[in-house]
């Protein structure tokens, strides 16, 4: 909870942030740092800002929402998919080839915006949203190497949410849902066989020394992930009105945008990682990844069905997120 001191003058507040990646991470140090440090500047010190990385306030990640929403830490970053069903209607943005463009600073300005239609008093309606991004193109980085929908059969692969889960599955895989900091200790004891992840993240948990190959599907995204950036709304309320000022003008569309772009940009980095260590790094063309499409259809399908079965407009979800991006991309 926020700690408030005695001083105008001084710090009036504490706020404590607690996420799941190691500090030297791309959302930590270039988003979230990044963030924080702002709006302790624009503040005049009288907000601080504690970051704890790695899950260092004690828990997992698929708990760090609640622990936000009961007040056990003031701002959390976190993945809306760590929590099968919590958040249904981000999943859109989940499913098999919604990021047209492969362009994750559009879709995270469309993931705002559908939330302020949709999302903020229902899904989001526990906690204060600070921001909604997503990941660049997610790829495949395995052990063996996979180019064909076939390749799939039999590998063990981890995924990061419910729907990813369910298209790897679709696909023939054997997916097996786990947070990404378990990533490199399940691909070292054999444990996975292969993860899907974007190219930012590997850097940071070395993914690249414990598999050979990488399967990216061109300008296509086989898939992306929703993030919720969110602080207790008591914390958020406690704030007097100029501070809460503060918080709003470093958060919001742009802020998400920001941290969609930044994700995205730190692919490369990592991509040339992974090329000067001498591993193999697959470019579906598009006749390739047509097939991919094809075969992964019936996820999207089948997701629609069961939001339209529970009152949430699963058709109009998929229509309202595919045109956002599609404007937001200026198309």
């Amino acid at each position: 909870m926020g700690v408030w001191g005695g001083a105008v003058s001084a710090q009036e507040v504490t706020l404590r942030l607690h996420q799941f990646l190691p500090p030297q991470a791309v959302v930590p140090m270039h988003v979230l740092d990044v963030w924080a440090d702002g709006i302790e500047e624009a503040s005049d010190g009288r907000i601080e800002i504690q970051r704890f990385p790695a899950m260092q306030l004690g828990g997992a990640p698929p708990q760090l929402i609640d622990q936000v929403i009961d007040g056990t830490v003031d701002i959390v970053w976190t993945v809306a998919g760590y929590t099968p069903g919590r958040f249904p209607r981000t999943e859109v943005f989940e499913l098999p080839f919604m990021m047209e463009g492969s362009d994750a600073e559009a879709t995270s300005r469309a993931y705002w915006r559908l939330a302020q239609d949709t999302m903020m008093d229902t899904d989001f309606a526990d906690f204060h949203v600070l921001g909604l991004w997503v990941h660049g193109p997610g790829l495949i980085h395995s052990s063996d190497p996979i180019e064909t929908v076939a390749d799939l059969n039999g590998v063990k692969l981890r995924a990061p949410t419910r729907v990813t889960n369910m298209m790897f599955t679709e696909l023939g895989a054997t997916a097996i849902g786990m947070p990404v900091p378990a990533v490199p200790e399940a691909l070292s004891q054999g444990v996975i066989d292969a993860t899907v992840i974007p190219w930012e993240v590997t850097a940071a948990l070395r993914v690249s020394e414990l598999v050979d190959n990488h399967t990216g599907f061109g300008a296509a995204s086989l898939y992306t992930t929703s993030f919720i950036f969110a602080m207790n709304q008591a914390s958020y309320d406690a704030l007097p009105a100029d501070l809460q000022a503060i918080v709003d003008a470093h958060s919001g569309l742009e802020f998400s945008a920001m941290a969609g772009r930044v994700m995205q940009e730190y692919d490369e980095p990592a991509r040339l990682l992974a090329e000067d260590r001498g591993n193999t790094i697959i470019t579906l063309d598009e006749a390739q990844v047509a097939e991919w499409r094809a075969a992964a259809a019936p996820i999207v399908e089948t997701w629609v069905a069961e939001m339209d079965a529970a009152g949430m407009d699963g058709t109009g979800l998929v229509a309202r997120a595919t045109a956002l991006i599609a404007e937001e991309r200026g198309m």
